[in-house]
C-alpha cells in the first residue's frame, strides 16, 4: 500500500521556511506582460533600472528628458527604464503511485521542495500555479502571489494522493498546448516515464518556458546492490504496472540495468546543459533544505 505524504505540520515548518528566506530565483529575460516585480524583461517604461537613451518624441514624459545632454547637444533625448515584472512558476508535481511507496517516500521530499522553491519565488513577487500529475496533467490552482498565500499552497500540496501510473511525456506536451504565459516549469519527479527519457527530453525541449528540473532519487537507482530487498529472485512492483514484474537479478542484469540508468543522467544532464536548464538533483532520503540552498550558492540562481 502506497505510504501517505506529509501533513500539513509537516510541511508547513517555520524553521525551514525560514532559512529559505535570503535565496531568489532569477531567469535571463521575463515575458512581459505581467505586474511589475522583480524579473528583468525587454519592456520600457515604469521601471527603476535605467536601460538607454532614445530621442524625444511627442508624446514622451517630459521628466525623461536628461537636460545635462541637451545642454551639451542641442537635442532631446530621454531616459528609458527597464520594467521588471513577476514571472510564473509552474510546478509540476509528479502525484503516481509509485512516489508514495519506499519508506520514506519520494513524495514527502517532492512536497519540500516545492513548497521550498515556491516560498522563495513568493517571497520576490512572482506568482506561482500548481500543476500535479500522473496519468494526465491536473491544474489544480490559477497563479497565486503574495507572500500571504503560501500557506494556501502548502495545503494544496499536502492533499495530494497517489493517483495511477505515471505519464510525464504527456503531460510535458499537455502543458505547451495551455498557452501559458511564458515562465519558469519546475519539473519535480523520479523522470522515470514508460516513454523513456528520450521521449522525456524530446518533449521538454518543445516546451517554449524556462526549465528548472528536480530530480528525487534514492542510492539504490543508481545500484540497485544497494538495496537490502534487490537480491536473487524478486517482484518488482511499483504500484503502477499491475502485475509485477518477476526478475533473477544476477550479474549480467545488474551490470545492463547500471549502465541503462548511467545513460539515463547522462541524457538528463546533456539535455539540461544544452538548454540552459537547471537541476537540482534532490535525494530523497537526505536534508532536502541543504540540497535545496547548496546550488543558490550566494544567495541566487540564476537560469
Amino acid at each position: 500500500m502506497a505510504a501517505p505524504g506529509l501533513t500539513f505540520d509537516e510541511l508547513f515548518d517555520a524553521e525551514f521556511l525560514r532559512r529559505l528566506q535570503g535565496l531568489s530565483l532569477r531567469v535571463a529575460q521575463a515575458q512581459k506582460g505581467g505586474r511589475l516585480a522583480e524579473q528583468r524583461t525587454s519592456a520600457r517604461g515604469r521601471g527603476s533600472e535605467f536601460a538607454d537613451f532614445k530621442p524625444y518624441v511627442a508624446g514622451d514624459d517630459m521628466r525623461a528628458i536628461d537636460w545635462n545632454i541637451y545642454r551639451r547637444l542641442g537635442r532631446l533625448f530621454v531616459r528609458v527604464f527597464e520594467e521588471q515584472q513577476d514571472m510564473p512558476v509552474y510546478f509540476l508535481v509528479d502525484v503516481s503511485a509509485s512516489m508514495f511507496l519506499e519508506q520514506p517516500p519520494r513524495i514527502n521530499a517532492a512536497l519540500r521542495a516545492t513548497l521550498g522553491l515556491a516560498a522563495i519565488a513568493l517571497g520576490q513577487h512572482d506568482a506561482v500555479g500548481l500543476l500535479p500529475f500522473s496519468e494526465r496533467l491536473s491544474p489544480q490552482v490559477k497563479l497565486l502571489s503574495g507572500r500571504n498565500n503560501l500557506m494556501r499552497v502548502a495545503r494544496h500540496l499536502v492533499e495530494y494522493e497517489p493517483a495511477g501510473g505515471t505519464a510525464l511525456v504527456a503531460a510535458l506536451e499537455r502543458l505547451g498546448q495551455l498557452g501559458l504565459r511564458r515562465g519558469l516549469v519546475v519539473v519535480v519527479s523520479d523522470f522515470f516515464d514508460p516513454a523513456g527519457i528520450a521521449a522525456v527530453v524530446a518533449a521538454m525541449q518543445r516546451l517554449p518556458h524556462r526549465l528548472l528540473l528536480v530530480p528525487l532519487v534514492k542510492a539504490y537507482d543508481a545500484d540497485p546492490a544497494l538495496h537490502p530487498a534487490l537480491h536473487g529472485d524478486v517482484l518488482i512492483d511499483d504500484g503502477e504496472s499491475s502485475p509485477g514484474i518477476e526478475l533473477s537479478l544476477d550479474p549480467a542484469l545488474l551490470q545492463r540495468y547500471r549502465q541503462a540508468y548511467r545513460d539515463f543522467e547522462r541524457q538528463l544532464l546533456d539535455f539540461s546543459r544544452s538548454r540552459g536548464a537547471g537541476l537540482l538533483r534532490i535525494d530523497a532520503d537526505g536534508d532536502v533544505l541543504e540540497q535545496l540552498a547548496g546550488p543558490f550558492g550566494s544567495g541566487e540562481l540564476r537560469l
